[in-house]
């Protein structure tokens, strides 16, 4: 084809595309879109205080510059009215042509919302009140090429929100409150530890050669240079008593933690937390710091004694109570509970609530137990939790008035943990012994147990003196003091699942439908025909519920097929308790649905989730398929679980919970641990990551879930 002159015409309706084609004109203008210089001489929030009391109609000769970026734009003949917001607040443009000139006047035909500008001119309070600056010169200083989402109906979708922060920060000025107060919330910490306490900041290596100070799988890496593998830390513990045994009597670490574990509305594989070591100093020196510290943060963003957390009146008002765990256990269950309680009696009484327990349990597991499943959650004022029974805190200092209970506390606030604290172990001997059994513990399959750490022996045998030690979770602490319900509203760039940039990602591009499917049978149709094979209530609910959960995974996955995805969930136990056999489980219901007129599709679908029982099966591949197979044992595993809770709700069902009953081999025994296993490497997610995925779509779909209470 010949070269031809003609421009590429503009199609009105892509917005991008004009707005690149007015950077396109700006350049063809000789006008640079993006110039390295600017000119700031003040912000709008300071020039609205300092012309406070300038009249309606009244000039003033003081001219300003100011930068930022346009969020509204209206033209009336020759003046032409632009909202600035920069980093402090908005104020109004006022520009007049004959006062620009005709260049400038042309250069506004090129702005759009979205735009960073520069303009001087004086100050100056309009007729109609509206404090603003009479544009004299008016520069470009970035084009914006994309249009800034509505801050009503474009940016409301959370994932959106969190993998576009940059455009989150501009339309959701809350957003950007959220995060000032955390940097003052960080800063408040630091100023009370060095300033008020006497500690000293000090940094440790984030990346280590053995793994230690906590129980949690870690992230490994590989060191090029030593050719070694190291792991991202997952606490600064060790390292930080180091410091204390060397002389450094008060220190500190605020610092990254790294998990490879899954995420839930507290949990993030990377966190900010800060620990402090005290020599000298114990448990209630611990306390004292806390309560200095929290009311320091408070003062920092401007709270008083009270605050109130998602509708909750939280007092911090000091002393915080302190309280042994069997005294909080024995409130809620009305009863005198402590470590001379019978284990009968304590079986007692988790058995008239549900809750399981494992027959070699001793007292101090058991009342742990009760305090997990029935008190942390009712706790709303900060409160310390004293005397962990030693069998749930194997690494910390006895008591030595009974070493049955353990030198150690944690703070919870609104029914979650926000310091964790000890009177730290400083024998060596000891040490090594708890060392050796971290290792065994691994050997054994645990792959959250610490590795020994022979320097970190060496050090204690040098000596450390007594010492109080905790640690604190600054994104929980961010989210308190913040009021934000999700450890993603207060981190800047939350981890996210790759993104889809139009089939980059060719593993969801080929689990992604390519046309609509018809399944050739209604809904109606197919919950009659569940009902006409399965009598058994469960089984008629069951089915629903995965239907709804196929449903939710549909809207993300492939929403154009949400009613297939649904069916085959609804169906896909049908054949069930009229055959109960593995080898013919799926092969009937496809007969069913054969003779019903279904889409010979659906039944394919469907007997992919019994592959693994029948060789002779399809194996699951497209997403749906994967789903299927994932959620069918997993979502009977949580049913299970919430049936055990007092309040037989999902709505308080936590990651944490799930994951001790999915180790607890006896509990649910017929939901097959293996089988999750496989459906988690289906969906190519983590274990954690699948379970919090289907514990938040069972949150959303709370009716379905109510039914097996």
């Amino acid at each position: 084809m010949a070269a031809t002159d003609q421009e590429t015409p503009v199609n009105i309706n892509d917005e991008r595309a004009i707005r690149r084609s007015k950077r396109q004109a700006l350049i063809d203008a000789g006008i640079d879109p993006y110039p390295a210089r600017s000119k700031v001489t003040a912000h709008a929030a300071d020039l609205i205080a300092q012309y406070a009391n300038l009249t309606d109609g009244e000039d003033t000769d003081d001219v300003q510059s100011l930068t930022g970026r346009i969020r509204a734009f209206r033209r009336q003949g020759k003046l032409a009215f632009i909202v600035l917001q920069d980093v402090t607040e908005s104020i109004q443009l006022f520009c007049r042509h004959d006062v620009l000139g005709d260049a400038a006047w042309e250069l506004l035909k090129q702005f759009d919302v979205g735009d960073i500008i520069g303009v001087t001119g004086p100050v100056v309070r309009t007729k109609r009140g509206e404090l603003s600056i009479a544009a004299q010169e008016i520069q470009m200083l970035a084009k914006s090429c994309r249009p800034l989402p509505n801050k009503w109906s474009g940016l409301t979708d959370k994932e959106t929100r969190y993998r576009q922060r940059y455009a989150d920060l501009i339309v959701n000025p809350d957003v950007m409150t959220t995060f000032r107060n955390r940097s003052r919330i960080i800063s408040a910490i630091r100023r009370y530890m060095e300033e008020s306490q006497g500690y000293i900041e000090v940094e440790t290596p984030i990346l280590q050669e053995t793994l230690g100070g906590a129980n949690a799988r870690p992230f490994i890496t590989h060191f090029n240079a030593l050719d070694q593998e190291c792991y991202l830390r997952i606490a600064t513990e060790l390292h930080l008593k180091r410091c204390i045994v060397g002389g450094m009597e008060r220190v500190f670490e605020i610092g990254r933690q790294f998990r490879n574990e899954g995420m839930d509305q507290t949990h993030n594989p990377e966190f900010t937390s800060m620990e402090a070591y005290c020599a000298y100093s114990d448990l209630e020196g611990m306390k004292r710091l806390t309560e200095g510290l929290f009311q320091a943060v408070a003062t920092a963003v401007g709270k008083g004694d009270v605050i109130t957390y998602q509708g909750k009146e939280i007092s911090l008002k000091t002393p915080f109570r302190s309280a042994p765990m069997s005294e909080l256990v024995s409130e809620v269950v009305g009863e005198k509970v402590s470590m001379e309680t019978p284990v009968e009696q304590l079986r007692e009484l988790l058995d008239a609530r549900g809750l399981h327990y494992e027959q070699e349990w001793g007292v101090g597991r058991l009342i742990f137990t009760l305090y997990d499943e029935l008190v942390e959650q009712t706790l709303v004022n900060p409160t310390f939790v004293c005397d962990y029974p030693v069998e749930v805190s194997p690494l910390a200092k006895r008591k030595p008035e009974d070493p049955r209970l353990t030198e150690r506390f944690e703070m919870v606030v609104a029914g979650h943990e926000y310091a964790n604290a000890f009177t730290e172990l400083n024998d060596p001997v000891d040490q090594e012994s708890r060392f050796q059994a971290q290792v065994d513990a691994k050997a054994a399959g645990d792959d959250e147990a610490m590795e020994y750490d022979y320097d970190y022996v060496r050090a204690l045998e040098y000596g450390m003196p007594p010492a109080g030690g905790i640690g604190y979770g600054i994104d929980r602490m961010v989210m308190l003091f913040c009021d934000e319900p999700s450890i993603r509203d207060v981190l800047l760039f939350p981890h996210m699942r790759p993104e889809d940039f139009g089939g980059s990602n060719k593993k969801q591009e080929k689990n992604m439908a390519a046309e609509v499917l018809d399944a050739g049978i209604t809904r109606e149709k197919a919950f009659e025909l569940l009902k006409q094979y399965n009598e058994d209530e469960y089984h008629i609910l069951h089915g629903q519920q995965v239907e709804a959960l196929m449903r939710y995974f549909a809207k993300q996955y492939d929403p154009a097929n949400e009613e297939f995805w649904g069916l085959v969930g609804l169906l896909h136990d049908l054949d069930w308790e009229k055959w109960e056999d593995d080898q013919l489980h799926t092969v009937k219901a496809a007969e069913l649905l054969a003779e019903a007129g279904a889409n010979p599709a659906l039944a394919h679908s469907i007997q992919t989730h019994n592959y693994d029982m029948n060789p002779e099966l399809p194996t699951p591949t497209h997403k749906m398929e994967c789903v299927l197979f994932a959620v069918d044992e997993l979502s009977g595993l949580i049913n299970a679980c919430v049936r055990m809770r007092p309040s037989h709700s999902v709505m308080d069902f936590e990651l944490k919970s799930l994951k001790k009953k999915f180790k607890t081999k006896s509990f649910a025994a017929g939901c097959d641990r293996d089988v999750i296993r496989h459906g988690a490497e289906l969906m190519g997610m983590e274990l954690d990551e699948l379970f919090t995925s289907v514990i938040n779509a069972e949150k959303q779909m709370v009716p379905t879930t109510e039914c097996f209470e």
